[in-house]
């Protein structure tokens, strides 16, 4: 997700997302570095001021619905990473190619692995919006690989800027540990200082072999990016409001990133798509009933006194 700036906990909201801290004296208006950087400030502005962002900026998200981020993270990371791989060699491409520094996948399956446990894999697929995200880095990293340096650009950049906030923000609100994790996708071991290679990267961006042509295009693949964000970010908000609720229904499982969000007929409902005769949602409303519910503690009682007996 795009991040917010570093060191920039104090600063007011509308300023959290930006990217670019300091003016450079050797760029030139020309220079692919500075035409992302106007080019995609409106991008900023409605990035930053989607409702999941604001919400997660204040620290008002709840674990369920940060793991799902995090699943979302993993496969967007999944798809960037094995394009880039297949274009290291590219001019096009290669100088932008920091596998050390800057790759993220294996840090969000260390995230997964605390979310989720060692079956993690079982335990997730890709969403809706993330799923278009991915095809449209596929589709880039194969047939228009100089369009890669926007999803590059778009998301390390953000990584090694804001990321730094939001990793505190979470830590804090879900009550991460201190050993950090469940945040291994904000940690860059091996960027000793962030600031110093963000120049560098700029710096090779700007070196990059391109037309003017080109360079609009990528300044364009950079706002697409934005916008495919934003789809992800608008489904985890609707996901979010539906998480309250189940929460407030008293215990019952939530979606926990398994199958098609749209499959769910329980979330369905919440998403306004099923029909009345949503059975999830039936047994949900039945489930709540006195009887039911006396029923049900009766059953466990019994099942629970049956799995005692056959233990001795």
């Amino acid at each position: 997700m795009p991040s917010a700036m570093e060191g920039s906990e104090g600063r007011e909201e509308g300023e959290i997302l930006r990217y670019e801290e300091t003016e450079d004296d050797n760029v030139s208006p020309t220079d692919l570095s500075e035409l992302l950087k106007e080019g995609t400030k409106e991008s900023h502005d409605r990035a930053e001021n989607t409702q999941f962002v604001k919400d997660f900026l204040k620290g008002q998200i709840k674990k369920e619905l940060f793991k799902l981020a995090t699943v979302a993270l993993y496969f967007t990371y999944s798809a960037l990473e094995e394009e880039m791989d297949r274009n290291k060699d590219n001019p096009v491409f290669a100088p932008l190619y920091f596998p050390l520094e800057l790759h993220r996948r294996e840090a969000l399956v260390k995230d997964l692995k605390y979310f989720y446990g060692e079956d993690w894999k079982e335990k997730i697929q890709c969403s809706q919006a993330t799923q278009q995200y991915v095809d449209r880095i596929h589709h880039v990293g194969q047939h228009e690989p100089e369009l890669l340096v926007a999803h590059a650009y778009t998301r390390y950049m953000g990584d090694l800027s804001g990321g730094q906030v939001l990793k505190k923000v979470a830590q804090r609100a879900l009550k991460l540990p201190s050993t950090e994790e469940g945040i291994q996708f904000y940690l860059f071991d091996n960027v000793s200082n962030a600031q110093q290679f963000k120049q560098l990267y700029r710096a090779r961006m700007n070196a990059l072999d391109l037309d003017r042509n080109t360079k609009e295009r990528i300044v364009e693949e950079a706002n697409q990016a934005f916008r495919f964000n934003m789809q992800v970010f608008d489904e985890l908000d609707k996901i979010g409001r539906s998480l309250t609720e189940a929460a407030q229904d008293g215990g019952f499982p939530v979606h926990d990133g398994q199958g098609d969000l749209r499959k769910c007929p329980y979330y369905a409902d919440k998403l306004g798509k099923a029909g009345p005769g949503c059975p999830c949602h039936a047994a949900v409303a039945l489930a709540k009933q006195p009887l039911v519910q006396l029923i049900l503690a009766a059953c466990v009682a019994v099942a629970a006194g049956a799995a005692a007996w056959y233990i001795m």
